[in-house]
């Protein structure tokens, strides 16, 4: 598959822009598979940094996934009482993502208007693999 065989096979690409959690295995784990491929890309620290409603609507936008899954079912959503089934259309995710930015599931990385919830981390290559495709059909045409 083009782009999974290591570093230096993908044509440059834009930084992607990873909204990050440096507590987050997974968010960690995903920043180093970029730059093993030296793959530039933007960490933004969403809990330092969050993205405010137009942003998690940008999010939900830009990921293949159903809005429930941005949000973590974790000790803390455990911890406030809350109910996944109150969370899964779009603008009770961003009520209580505004509300509780923790809540958020991470690393979300773009692309472009792209994204995905890199989790596993080797989503991530679902981005790169997509923009190694579109710049082989751009030289084809």
């Amino acid at each position: 598959m083009p782009g999974r065989s290591g570093a230096g096979t993908l044509p440059p690409v834009d930084p992607l822009l990873v909204y990050f959690n440096p507590r987050c295995g997974t968010a960690r784990g995903t920043v180093e598979l970029l730059a093993e491929r030296d793959v530039p890309h933007k960490i933004v620290e969403y809990l330092q940094e969050p993205p405010g409603r137009s942003g998690l609507e940008r999010i939900l936008d830009a990921i293949p996934d159903p809005p429930a899954d941005l949000v973590r079912k974790d000790k803390r959503f455990e911890e406030l009482g809350l109910d996944a089934a109150d969370y899964t259309d779009r603008e009770a995710v961003i009520d209580l993502l505004v509300e509780h930015p923790e809540l958020m599931q991470r690393p979300v990385v773009f692309r472009g208007e792209q994204a995905v919830i890199a989790r596993p981390k080797e989503r991530v290559l679902d981005l790169l693999d997509a923009h190694a495709q579109d710049a082989e059909a751009r030289e084809a045409t």
